[in-house]
């Protein structure tokens, strides 16, 4: 998801959206770790970076 995308969203969803898609992270991690395949490991650094930019737009939110 692009910065630009997570802007246009209320700071409502947006913390939503970082919730999900935190514990969807969390989920895959713990599957990852036990041992179980997962279909694409890179997802998992995608959905860091979102996480990161969902939480760098807060931030600007913040400061201003």
């Amino acid at each position: 998801m692009k910065a630009r995308d997570l802007r246009e969203l209320g700071a409502e969803e947006l913390e939503l959206k970082q919730r999900e898609l935190s514990q969807e992270l969390n989920d895959m991690r713990i599957r990852h770790r036990s041992g179980v395949t997962v279909d694409k490991p890179v997802i998992m650094r995608g959905m860091r970076r979102d996480i990161a930019r969902m939480k760098t737009v807060q931030a600007e939110r913040e400061a201003k």
